[in-house]
């Protein structure tokens, strides 16, 4: 796909504008560090175009600081004093789907982060099932990304981008605890 441009041109019905401007379903998944970093880099792009955003962390502990979740907070604040971007709203839960389901079917946010969201399917809390639906059917211009290992396959087959972190060389293999600035 060298430069952007799509190697098929689907005989959707669509026009160029409208394909372009479809929301997407990303998940970011597997081994490796790095998919809600890629998620949150996502989130920057979409405050810079003034999409209201939201982040449901669903394992990381309440009590964990995060930079991500400090510098999302700065620009809020940065947007209630400005208007500049977009305001961030950040809930940290356990299950949550329900408040996700209600906040997609209420067109609330253009720009969800579903941080950490595979294990509680994974783990049987929510159905597989009932995200997929919720996703392939949620009304509206709302982008959504999901991280986490072990992405669900009902989810990867509604997901329009999947991307796979695999470890080719990590310097905790060297014996290197991780540290401020790169892994939190």
């Amino acid at each position: 796909m060298p430069q952007g441009k799509p190697s098929v041109i689907p005989d959707d019905g669509l026009t160029t504008r409208q394909r372009r401007q479809r929301a997407l379903v990303v998940v970011h998944t597997g081994e490796m560090k790095g998919k809600s970093t890629a998620a949150f880099g996502l989130a920057l792009r979409a405050w810079n175009q003034g999409w209201p955003i939201v982040v449901y962390q669903f394992v990381k502990s309440a009590k964990w600081k995060t930079g991500e979740e400090a510098a999302l907070r700065a620009l809020d604040r940065l947007h209630a004093e400005t208007g500049e971007g977009a305001p961030v709203t950040w809930h940290k839960m356990g299950e949550g789907w329900a408040q996700v389901k209600r906040d997609l079917a209420a067109q609330a946010y253009r720009f969800y982060v579903l941080d950490e969201f595979t294990y509680p399917v994974k783990w049987g809390w929510v159905d597989a099932a009932d995200v997929a639906a919720t996703l392939a059917d949620r009304p509206g211009d709302q982008h959504v990304v999901i991280t986490g290992r072990d992405a669900d396959p009902l989810i990867v087959g509604v997901a329009d981008l999947v991307v796979e972190m695999t470890k080719v060389k990590h310097p905790m293999d060297a014996g290197q605890k991780g540290q401020k600035g790169i892994e939190w």
